[in-house]
């Protein structure tokens, strides 16, 4: 195999940035003037250099343009120190929250800013949009020509991530009169957020709508048996014991997607049906099904009939319109939406559900979306979506732009979880080793993934961490490989939990003692001996191997209609982490905020309130076999057979596409302590009685 040529980070990768790292530090962007002129950089505007690293074409004059220009905080440093404070156990001010009114006046742009944002946004021909209540920007509208002039850029459309998106060529500037006002801009660099679903590599998208329509509901799925109702119900005793070795003869079969019940017992979290009761889950996500709620409350009718979904518990905040659903993938979206409500509400019946859509998939939308759950009224907001290698790739001025939104959360109490991502480190499909944004921000909590074998008394028997690699037994008429000794697939890695060692963020004073000095100095090539932010933070169950069964309305066949399937990723350890933190809030009388400062204390005070995860024992015996209908649907034209490792921690290979490749090891593995795939582990028995006493 001839060496892959992947971007080159040397040299080309900006100084870390110190966010709570001992004391606070100011904001990473700013303005400072332009060399011989009246105008102002706007520094974190240019997108990193391997984000420009593939031009694919330029911008037409008249493409239209949206946009928030983003607003200077009025004491940024005083916000971070007042997050550290605030959440920090043993503090003077611990759990002293603020409301969202106090946090605008203490912390927040001054009106005088909006003011000013607005009127050069309207001197420059813009179509002036929403501000939101805590002022943090300015939305505006206007093609492609007048963002040029205004922001002194050239636009142009770059190829990241296997997405044509538009950037930016040179950091952007605005009026030297606009000083202390305008720190950056979010949107004229457009950054493509995916969910973290995982049900299976090919399976089919569903009918396009028209650009006038809602879009259609996601192509049908379903599991076929054999598959287990429980952990090691039913074995592959068909199959040759040549046909997967190395691997131990006989391997169970899959899950066919845990309920809810077995979620919450193997958490330990009893079966009340008002666990979570007073407290509000918001949940953000890109478009709205119509068919959301009712999804969910036949979902449980069926499955779990004595914790219903009540109409009075749910609340739906649709976007105002909807757009770019081909390149979003839009019904896509759906299904994260009913895998984030059915299984929030699993882990805490009792709590209220509020959904946010945005109105597409791109980073100012979710950010706009994120703003209205924060302020909302919800103490924990639930997020299973991100930038893939963001923490590299995204520039600075949205960093700073989400980071503000985290901080205010922070400052008045809600608890913000993101998912870690579904690709390990991303090497395997970027030929980088770098973690997703916003999971490696620092003022939030990052969530990654395990493997949980449920047992029939519904206890936990075992977690791992979720690492899969995939190869294709057979495909056959039949759901077993008959007499077959040979694997018709090479085994190779598939998805597992993301995280990494930011390229961006210094290590924040919660982790300090705690993660361990091989992970927090990964990157001292670039930065020396400095210790970085690490994610995730903490795990739940997340390998479609061991996921849920979720139920919505799908494109079959023969029709629309309601169906189920089982679903995985860290899109569904974020919403079960979610529905824990409703009932820790519960227990403690009283919103737990920030969490990552008490999640560390907690740890080195309670080590037991955390599962470590480990490696298994015998890694040989550590798979499954999983059967799929080969057009996703039904039997007509066969399965595909295939085997899925757990915890996998061998080669993985990247290809550029152009028959370039490099192979090494899988980098993310799980070990005693704190680890780059699942953080602090997932919670024990004892997590929430734990969190209640800080």
């Amino acid at each position: 195999m001839r060496a892959a040529r992947w971007w080159a980070l040397t040299g080309s990768v900006g100084l870390a940035v110190s966010f709570m790292a001992g004391t606070a530090a100011a904001a990473a962007t700013s303005a400072h003037p332009a060399p011989g002129s009246h105008r102002l950089v706007l520094n974190g505007s240019l997108a990193p250099a391997q984000a420009r690293a593939h031009p694919a074409g330029s911008v037409a004059a008249t493409s239209p343009v949206s946009f928030d220009l983003l607003l200077s905080l009025r004491n940024a440093s005083g916000a971070q120190a007042f997050v550290r404070a605030v959440s920090t156990p043993g503090s003077a001010q611990y759990r002293h929250f603020l409301t969202d009114a106090a946090w605008e006046s203490r912390f927040g742009p001054t009106t005088a800013s909006v003011s000013k944002a607005e009127s050069w946004l309207r001197q420059q021909g813009f179509t002036v949009g929403s501000v939101p209540k805590d002022r943090l920007f300015v939305s505006a509208q206007g093609p492609a020509s007048t963002v040029e002039h205004a922001f002194g850029v050239k636009l142009g459309y770059y190829t990241v991530n296997r997405h044509k998106v538009r950037l930016a060529s040179t950091a952007m500037t605005v009026p030297s009169s606009l000083s202390g006002a305008v720190s950056g801009v979010v949107g004229v660099n457009q950054y493509l957020a995916v969910n973290g679903l995982t049900r299976q590599a090919g399976a089919q998208a569903a009918p396009a709508a028209s650009p006038s329509q809602e879009p259609a509901p996601p192509a049908g799925f379903r599991n076929p048996q054999p598959c287990s109702a429980y952990w090691g119900q039913k074995i592959d005793t068909k199959d040759s014991d040549s046909l997967y070795k190395p691997y131990t003869h006989p391997l169970p079969y899959d899950i066919c997607g845990y309920k809810p019940g077995q979620l919450r017992s193997a958490y330990a979290l009893g079966a009340s049906a008002t666990a979570g009761k007073g407290v509000t889950i918001a949940i953000v996500d890109a478009y709205d099904s119509p068919t959301l709620l009712a999804d969910a409350q036949k979902y449980y009718s069926l499955n779990d009939p004595s914790h219903p979904l009540a109409s009075a518990q749910f609340t739906n905040v649709p976007p105002a319109t909807v757009g770019n659903e081909s390149v979003c993938a839009a019904s896509g979206w759906f299904s994260e939406q009913s895998l984030d409500v059915e299984s929030s509400h699993a882990m805490a019946p009792g709590a209220n559900i509020e959904f946010v859509g945005a109105q597409d998939c791109f980073d100012s939308s979710l950010l706009a979306a994120l703003q209205t759950a924060v302020t909302s009224g919800a103490s924990v907001v639930s997020n299973s979506w991100g930038d893939t290698l963001g923490d590299l790739l995204t520039d600075a001025s949205t960093k700073t732009a989400f980071d503000n939104t985290f901080m205010l959360a922070d400052a008045t109490g809600v608890s913000v979880l993101f998912s870690s991502g579904d690709f390990g480190d991303n090497f395997g499909i970027s030929g980088i080793a770098a973690p997703d944004y916003p999971a490696s921000s620092p003022f939030i909590t990052a969530v990654g993934g395990t493997t949980l074998e449920v047992n029939s008394a519904g206890a936990r028997a075992a977690e791992y961490g979720w690492s899969t690699a995939k190869q294709v037994l057979c495909t056959s008429k039949e759901t077993n490989c008959g007499s077959a000794t040979n694997p018709a697939g090479a085994l190779a890695w598939q998805s597992g939990s993301a995280g990494g060692t930011s390229y961006y963020y210094t290590q924040p004073y919660y982790q300090a003692g705690v993660v361990p000095s091989a992970l927090a100095l990964r990157n001292q090539a670039l930065f020396g001996p400095v210790p970085l932010r690490v994610e995730p933070d903490i795990s739940m169950d997340a390998d479609a191997q061991s996921g849920m069964l979720i139920g919505e309305t799908q494109t079959f066949p023969n029709g629309v209609h309601y169906g189920q399937y089982k679903l995985g990723g860290t899109s569904l350890a974020s919403p079960l982490l979610a529905g824990v933190i409703a009932d820790a809030n519960q227990a403690a009388g009283r919103p737990l905020g920030f969490l990552n400062p008490v999640l560390y204390k907690a740890y080195t005070a309670t080590p037991a309130a955390f599962n470590d995860i480990l490696p298994p024992a015998n890694p040989l015996s550590a798979a499954v076999i999983r059967v799929d209908y080969l057009n996703t649907v039904n039997n007509s034209a066969g399965y595909a057979v295939s085997l899925r490792t757990i915890n996998y921690a061998g080669p993985e290979t990247y290809c550029d596409g152009t028959g370039n490749c490099a192979t090494r090891n899988v980098t993310l593995t799980t070990a005693p302590g704190f680890d780059g795939m699942t953080g602090l582990g997932s919670p024990s028995a004892k997590f929430i009685a734990t969190l209640s006493k800080f």
